[in-house]
């Protein structure tokens, strides 16, 4: 199973469908059982059967996630990898002691890889959709994989197995997702959508 957290302002709201729902998607095509949990319910996720855990994003204006970083305590100390997108990295971010700032990007943008040897980011240059109104400022604990004219677009935590991504993987790029499965998820029965 791999657990998605919403970050949107409740439970079932429309930015579920749109934020939450194409991951589930890409996790399904995988080969793997995608379960939902909103973040104000994280306490009762079964972490223990997870494989994985990843932040979705949320609408432009949703940012309620931002000012409950209690929520997210758990991050730092997850047993799984984690992947936030968008409002998700800024999620984890903030779990690790960093910010976020006003810098929006609405659209297609051009990302610039800075980093080698990374299994899930070895493209040059790619284009991807954004829609964010705040950027991060991670920690040195980070190493910067992407960046665009604006902002830094990707990182991996140096010890952890967490990732961060500013634009939406699930529009145009579902390769991130897929990467991120099959490069540190082990695959077994418990976790298939079989």
């Amino acid at each position: 199973m791999i657990l998605l957290v919403d970050l949107c302002y409740r439970p079932h709201s429309l930015g579920e469908d749109e934020f939450v729902r194409p991951i589930a998607d890409i996790v399904k095509g995988c080969g793997y059982q995608p379960e939902i949990c909103h973040f104000t319910e994280w306490e009762s996720a079964s972490m223990d059967k997870a494989g994985a855990a990843i932040l979705c994003g949320t609408p432009l204006r949703d940012n309620r996630f931002a000012g409950m970083t209690e929520c997210f305590t758990w991050i730092p100390e997850s047993p799984v990898p984690v992947l936030g997108i968008c409002a998700g990295m800024q999620a984890l971010i903030l779990a690790y002691g960093g910010s976020i700032e006003q810098n929006p990007e609405i659209g297609m943008t051009a990302i610039r890889c800075t980093a080698t040897g990374d299994p899930i980011f070895r493209e040059n240059r790619w284009t991807a959709y954004e829609l964010h109104r705040f950027s991060t400022v991670p920690g040195g604990e980070f190493i910067p994989l992407a960046e665009s004219d604006a902002c830094v677009q990707a990182v991996r935590h140096k010890d952890n197995p967490a990732y961060g991504v500013m634009f939406h993987p699930e529009v145009r790029n579902t390769w991130v997702v897929e990467r991120f499965l099959s490069a540190h998820v082990r695959h077994d029965s418990t976790l298939s959508s079989e």
